[in-house]
């Protein structure tokens, strides 16, 4: 009888265990902007969004600002992996010449606290796992991506290579395919799948019916990694989360171009199965790399003080102390602002002057001020700190945010 009780105590705790277990697949699409996406029929994309929600979104960081960052495939990409914009992660254009890896992917923050737990990229730009998250280099502590499916942009033997480009909507149909197979028997626990010939059809035809039959192809592919979540929903009684977005828009013109920083061409979006946004989500325009944040705070995984005080992004649900910071310098004092989504708490102001961390270094932070978060502004003194460059991290009871100030050249 003891055994038999043993036995069953260890099934129902295995069981509430699986019940609990979180996952999540985020999909980045090529250079499709909110407005062609908003118009186009996408029935796949339909089911998502009725089962949680759409929201318009921006790419290129701040313009005009520190953080503009060019609205090119992989710089969106690592601006969604990194939680940050260019002036940190440093990957300007599709070369990745020098990423900085002291701005840590999703997946090295996942690995580094959940080590056990398994890690899949799906892609046709083999670049996307060696390059951008830097799978087994010492750069990113030798990092290693547990599933891979991607290279096959390199396989012109299974995929000959077309002026057309035809061969890329074959090899995304490949990659979405593997994406589901492995996401139905292997579940990896953080997923990442990029399909990319949407934005082939827009270089080469701009806004066109060759573009928008891409873009149904591309959301019959997203269709079969959908139903694959659903399956292990069903079946095994996981919690999923699916988050869709794209990396740039277009430019207004023509649809073939982009790069700049026309309002097109920064437009982009957000798909997700999770049905409610919290307030800032609904109240502002989020910006890609606020899915970062998004996907840790959903699979529960804290961020080290160090990624926290770096990132650029804040989560799109549950509660948020802190937003949309800003900073503004005059006579030997910052003039801090903020939102306050979710009131409640105090907010601590922590200043530095440098920034050694973008080469391994560490910045001394300096506890300037701890005020109510529903205060929504300070002015804090910094006459002990003159520089022409300052740091500022709002450390709030949900969140953090960081916000710069460099003195005009």
């Amino acid at each position: 009888m003891k055994q038999y009780l043993t036995i069953t105590f260890a099934l129902l705790l295995s069981a509430a265990v699986q019940a609990q277990s979180r996952k999540a697949v985020f999909i980045i699409v090529d250079g499709i902007p909110a407005d062609v996406f908003e118009r186009a029929e996408l029935p796949h994309f339909k089911h998502i969004i009725q089962s949680g929600s759409y929201l318009r979104a921006f790419v290129g960081g701040e313009k005009g600002g520190y953080s503009q960052t060019p609205t090119i495939s992989a710089v969106g990409y690592n601006s969604v992996l990194t939680g940050t914009w260019v002036n940190k992660h440093n990957v300007w254009d599709n070369d990745i010449a020098e990423p900085n890896y002291q701005y840590w992917t999703i997946f090295r923050t996942f690995k580094s606290h959940f080590p056990q737990k398994k890690t899949a990229i799906y892609s046709s730009w083999e670049d996307n796992r060696t390059k951008l998250v830097g799978d087994r280099l010492p750069a990113t502590g030798n990092l290693a991506i547990d599933i891979r499916h991607d290279g096959f942009e390199l396989d012109t033997v299974r995929f000959p290579h077309d002026r057309k480009k035809a061969y890329m909507e074959r090899i995304d149909a490949h990659v979405a395919e593997e994406a589901a197979k492995s996401i139905r028997q292997q579940a990896p626990d953080l997923s990442w799948v990029y399909l990319e010939y949407t934005d082939d059809m827009g270089h080469m035809y701009g806004d066109s019916p060759e573009f928008s039959s891409a873009i149904r192809k591309m959301d019959e592919k997203i269709g079969k990694i959908w139903e694959a979540v659903q399956y292990r929903q069903k079946q095994f009684k996981e919690q999923w989360m699916i988050v869709i977005t794209t990396d740039h828009g277009r430019d207004e013109p023509s649809g073939k171009h982009h790069g700049g920083q026309t309002f097109r061409q920064r437009s982009g979006w957000i798909v997700s199965n999770i049905k409610q946004p919290n307030v800032y989500a609904k109240t502002s325009y989020p910006g890609v790399v606020d899915i970062m944040p998004t996907i840790a705070r959903f699979l529960g995984l804290p961020l080290p003080q160090h990624v926290a005080r770096e990132s650029d992004g804040v989560a799109l649900t549950g509660k948020i102390s802190v937003a949309r910071a800003n900073v503004n310098y005059f006579q030997d004092v910052l003039d801090i602002s903020w939102i306050n989504p979710d009131p409640g708490g105090n907010v601590k102001i922590w200043v530095t002057t440098t920034n050694n961390y973008k080469t391994g270094g560490t910045d001394e932070y300096k506890l300037l001020a701890e005020v109510p978060a529903a205060q929504g502004h300070a002015v804090v003194n910094v006459k002990e700190l003159p520089s022409k460059f300052y740091k500022v991290v709002l450390e709030g009871k949900e969140n953090t945010v960081n916000r710069w100030w460099v003195a005009d050249k």
